[in-house]
C-alpha cells in the first residue's frame, strides 16, 4: 500500500496480515472530504492497524497523530512504516492498549482531537461502542469531526450519545459515517 498524497505520497507501507485494510478508495475519498480540515489538525487514529490512514493525515499536514491498537503485531508494522517513511517522533504517539480503553488514557490537560477515526473489526459492536466511549470522555475539540468506518450493512443510528450523525458515504460494502457533537 502506498501514500496517496502529501510529503509522503508515493511511499509503500507495510501491511500486518491480520487486518482488513482501507482501501486506496476509501482513503483517498476521506481525505478529499477532510482537505480543508486536515492542516494543522491534532488526528485520532483508532484500531490504526498499519497506521495508513494517520500517516495520511501526517503526511497531508497534520499537526500531529496518535495512534491506538491493541496488536502488538499491529503496532509492530507502525513504527516499522513511521522509521521507514522518516516521520519525527515529536509528530505521533502510539498507545498498546483496547481502543475504548484507551480513549480514557487520553484525558489529561493539553491532550484534545479535531479529528478522529475509527475502523474496527466488522460484526462487531466495538464502532457503536467506540462512539459511546468518546461521547463520554473529554478529548475533543469543540468542532471535532468523528469518522467511523463500518461494513455497509452495520451502519450505525442517526444519533449516539452526545454525536449526531451529519454524513454518510458508501463505498462498495465500506460505510464513512461522520459524527458531530
Amino acid at each position: 500500500m502506498r501514500i496517496i498524497a502529501g510529503d509522503y505520497k508515493g511511499r509503500i507501507i507495510e501491511m500486518p496480515s491480520v487486518i482488513r485494510p482501507t482501501s486506496d478508495k476509501v482513503r483517498k475519498s476521506l481525505f478529499e472530504i477532510l482537505k480543508n480540515r486536515i492542516e494543522g489538525a491534532v488526528f485520532l487514529d483508532l484500531y490504526c492497524g498499519s497506521g495508513a490512514i494517520g500517516i495520511e493525515a501526517l503526511s497531508r499536514g497534520a499537526k500531529k497523530a496518535v495512534f491506538i491498537d491493541n496488536s502488538h503485531n499491529c503496532v509492530s508494522v507502525l513504527k516499522r512504516n513511521l522509521d521507514k517513511i522518516g516521520i519525527s517522533q515529536s509528530l505521533y504517539d502510539i498507545y498498546i492498549k483496547d481502543c475504548i480503553d484507551g480513549i480514557g488514557v487520553l484525558q489529561k490537560p493539553g491532550c484534545s482531537f479535531d479529528i478522529v477515526f475509527f475502523d474496527p473489526p466488522y460484526y462487531t459492536d466495538l464502532a457503536k461502542n467506540t462512539l459511546i466511549g468518546l461521547s463520554s470522555c473529554d478529548i475533543l475539540t469543540p468542532n471535532a469531526l468523528i469518522i467511523a468506518e463500518v461494513f455497509k450493512k452495520e451502519g450505525l443510528p442517526e444519533e449516539l450519545g452526545d454525536f449526531r450523525k451529519i454524513r454518510s458515504s458508501k463505498y462498495g460494502d465500506t460505510l464513512l459515517e461522520f459524527f458531530r457533537k
